[in-house]
């Protein structure tokens, strides 16, 4: 079995309000080896040396620089799970898996739907990456779950690229359930309810449960490929609850992948 590749991904240039993302990776992981938490996830499958090859975190220079790393990494035949970092990371990782992977779909769980054709004069700011995976046509089909800003330039937007999305208002998690095609997972710590996750750089009331999230991605049948957890911010925390969250779920989504 080929192990699955952690990166960090320290960058959180591309951040519209509060930098500080780029402190994340480093701090989930010592969430998760604090010895507070054990390493198996809840369906018993332990999160260890066997099953991951964590390759450290990487200061990016330059944006583009995300897709040669993940480049690397999947050139290795490995599913990698990546640590952000703001939202725009997703973009180049992406742009990776599309050269080795022909079909796959997109679990999107977010407060935002990040569709913006650009935001202050930035198309590759965290609010747009989704707008250029759908542009390109990088995947077959965007999942979004949680989303509770749609705007009307965004509601567009969602129409335009066919984007299948469960705003927060009317959400039936039963709705959700259904994937045909290999998935990628894309976690913003901002689709939890501030009142699980107070370490992000924009809180939005009335967002997910922590319980929600994770019966969600148990609940998935189909191979996961690849995942990120983005848009922890250290700066916003409390008393490290967003990190040890974001550890719980990395367990959760790796135990998946395996």
């Amino acid at each position: 079995m080929n192990k699955i590749i952690i990166q960090g991904i320290k960058f959180d240039e591309n951040s519209s309000y509060q930098k500080g993302p780029a402190l994340a990776p480093a701090l989930i992981r010592e969430a998760l080896n604090c010895g507070s938490m054990n390493l198996f996830a809840e369906n018993g499958k332990k999160i260890d040396d066997e099953v991951v090859k964590d390759m450290g975190d990487f200061a990016i220079n330059e944006y583009l620089n995300i897709e040669e790393i993940t480049d690397k990494h999947l050139n290795l035949g490995n599913k990698i799970f990546s640590l952000g970092g703001d939202h725009s990371i997703t973009f180049p990782i992406i742009k990776a898996f599309h050269k080795k992977h022909t079909q796959f779909d997109i679990l999107h769980i977010d407060a935002h739907s990040d569709l913006y054709d650009s935001y202050e004069d930035n198309r590759y700011s965290h609010a747009c990456p989704f707008a250029r995976i759908m542009e390109g046509k990088l995947t077959n089909k965007l999942i979004q779950v949680g989303i509770r800003t749609l705007n009307t330039h965004q509601l567009e937007q969602a129409e335009r690229f066919n984007v299948e999305v469960h705003q927060m208002k009317d959400l039936d998690m039963s709705k959700i359930r259904d994937f045909k095609n290999p998935l990628y997972i894309s976690l913003d710590m901002d689709s939890f309810d501030p009142a699980f996750a107070p370490g992000v750089s924009h809180h939005e009331p009335g967002g997910l449960t922590a319980r929600e999230v994770i019966g969600l991605i148990q609940s998935i049948d189909v191979e996961i490929i690849g995942a990120d957890i983005v848009e922890y911010n250290p700066k916003r925390d409390c008393n490290n609850m967003t990190s040890f969250l974001a550890a719980k779920m990395m367990k959760e989504i790796i135990s998946k992948m395996i």
